[in-house]
């Protein structure tokens, strides 16, 4: 619930608390705020409680926090019945990745430098040569 507040937030709530309602009354405060936070969760959990009730046996197994759209994604990718982990396993990412490499690698190596590419291949590992002229394409003043 309160896992974002730091060491410095949490000692400069206990001294503003400490100033407003001073050390006399702090404890009863702190009483009265859990005993309150005490309540909500009682009553939040009643309140689960009688909408499972209603909604019958077949959710039973109904948890409110699939309702969160990450969650669900999560619990949906994770089940079984798609084959989605098979799929998922059967991409090797470092190895396509290698195999990639490996071609680009010996590529260069049997592309002779003289000449440009053979068999209308283009090789895209080669820089195109500079012919010295402007290679801008003309301007055309009706399509701007």
């Amino acid at each position: 619930m309160f896992n974002d507040i730091g060491p410095l937030e949490l000692l400069t709530i206990i001294v503003l608390a400490v100033l407003v309602f001073g050390p006399d009354k702090l404890p009863k405060v702190i009483q009265d705020v859990t005993r309150t936070i005490r309540k909500i969760r009682e009553f939040s959990e009643g309140a689960k409680q009688d909408i499972r009730n209603e909604l019958g046996p077949e959710f039973k197994d109904f948890e409110f926090e699939d309702l969160n759209p990450k969650t669900f994604i999560r619990k949906q990718l994770d089940n079984d019945e798609l084959g989605l982990k098979e799929i998922r396993n059967g991409f090797d990412l470092k190895k396509e990745m290698a195999e990639v490499t490996d071609a680009v690698h010996s590529r260069e190596s049997e592309v002779p430098s003289s000449s440009s590419s053979a068999g209308g291949r283009i090789d895209m590992t080669k820089k195109p040569e500079d012919t010295g002229k402007d290679d801008r394409p003309p301007f055309d003043a009706d399509a701007t």
